[in-house]
This record gives structure tokens, C-alpha cells and sequence, in this order.
């Protein structure tokens, strides 16, 4: 029984970080597709996003299964939990992927003003996003809090650049009235990739919860919770 329970745990845990490395994929080629502005990749974006919500729902089936014929306890059940959100977070993560493959293939201009993307320090946000979900998945893997914790500062620098592109963007669509359009939808890059942040953030604090039962949400002193310990 035991050995059974760890072998499905076990599966649990591989289906999750495939689906990370999905998220991660997209993610990256979201990145590629709005820097070169192309759109085959990101209409490749989009037919794979089927994929993500598959195995979204499929990651959920399994948990669902796992508590109704196990009922865990304790790390188990910590682990469960923790993995459902994480696939929630990534699930919508994914969609942000498709969100921006979506403003690339719509793009109304072909070609990007190069000053404008530096100034906009795009290619750092997508930098950022990226180095966490990579620092993320590889502190799940080893089961590192202190490396899951340790991107949450880095949360901050997409807060940074989102909150400056509008005015940046406002700038710009005022010197160049045709541009309007396309600086209306390159805002909404920015504010999924602030907000793919925030998920990432979530994540963080599960893999933390995961391991050593402490919750970090609303709590800023970072102490155990006794009402989320098993």
C-alpha cells in the first residue's frame, strides 16, 4: 500500500513539472515571437495552448482521485494541495502565454521601434519572468525552500516595469497618433507578464508550504501557521 501511494505521488510529481516545462516553452516562445515580431511562432503559441489546459485538467483529475482513495495526511496531503494550486497558477500562466502570442499575431505594425523596446526594458521583464519559473520548477525538483523563496524579490522588478511602460507607452502613442493601437495592446504584455509575477509568487509560497508547512501569505513575518499544518 505504501510503496503504491509513493508511486502514484511520484507520477503526480512528474506530471506537474511536464506541465511546467510546457508553460516554460510557451512562455519562452512568447518572448521570441513579440522580439522578432513573428507570427508563425506565436500562432504555434496558440494551437499549443490546448495542450496546457489538457493537462491542466488532467493534473486535477489525479489529485482528486489520489484524496477520495487515499485520504493523505500530513506531508502527503500538504503535497496535493500544494501540487493542485501550482497547476491552477501554471494553467493561467500558459494562458498569459497565449494572451501575448494572440497580441502578436493580431499586431497591427511589422516591424518594433528597437528604441522604444529598450526603453520599455521588455526584454528584462521577459528575462525575469523566465528565471523564475525556471529557479521555481528547479526548488520543486530538490525541494528547496530557501531557493523558492529566494525569487520572491525579483517580483518586485516586473511591478517596477509594468508601472512604468504606460506612461512610456502614453508617450509614444502621443508623438506617433497611428501607433495608438499597437500601444494599446502591447500595454496588455506588459500587465500579463506583471501578472504571471503574481503567480509565480503564489508558487513560490506552496513550494514553501509543501515543505515546511509554513505559509507566507499575509503574514509578513513569515511565521508557521498552525491552522495549514498537517
Amino acid at each position: 500500500m505504501v510503496k503504491f501511494v509513493e508511486s502514484e505521488l511520484a507520477q503526480l510529481r512528474h506530471e506537474v513539472d511536464q506541465m511546467w516545462t510546457l508553460v516554460y516553452n510557451q512562455m519562452e516562445q512568447a518572448r521570441e515571437a513579440v522580439l522578432n515580431l513573428d507570427r508563425t511562432i506565436a500562432r504555434q503559441i496558440i494551437v499549443r495552448e490546448r495542450r496546457v489546459d489538457a493537462f491542466e485538467l488532467k493534473i486535477d483529475s489525479d489529485v482528486e482521485d489520489f484524496i477520495a482513495l487515499y485520504t493523505p495526511v500530513a506531508v502527503d496531503l500538504r503535497f496535493t494541495l500544494s501540487m493542485l494550486k501550482i497547476n491552477s497558477d501554471l494553467e493561467r500562466i500558459g494562458d498569459y502565454a497565449d494572451g501575448i502570442a494572440r497580441f502578436v499575431r493580431d499586431c497591427p505594425v511589422d516591424a518594433l521601434d528597437q528604441e522604444l523596446i529598450e526603453k520599455l526594458e521588455v526584454k528584462e521583464m521577459f528575462a525575469i519572468v523566465l528565471r523564475m519559473l525556471g529557479d521555481l520548477q528547479q526548488a520543486l525538483r530538490d525541494e528547496d525552500p530557501v531557493k523558492a523563496t529566494s525569487v520572491l524579490s525579483q517580483d518586485d522588478q516586473l511591478d517596477r516595469i509594468n508601472k512604468a511602460s504606460a506612461g512610456i507607452l502614453a508617450g509614444y502613442a502621443a508623438a506617433h497618433t497611428d501607433a495608438i493601437p499597437f500601444c494599446l495592446g502591447f500595454g496588455g504584455v506588459f500587465r500579463k507578464l506583471e501578472r504571471t509575477g503574481d503567480h509565480l509568487t503564489n508558487i513560490a509560497e506552496e513550494i514553501v508550504f509543501y515543505i515546511d508547512a509554513k505559509v507566507l501569505k499575509h503574514n509578513d513575518s513569515q511565521q508557521e501557521d498552525p491552522a495549514r499544518q498537517a
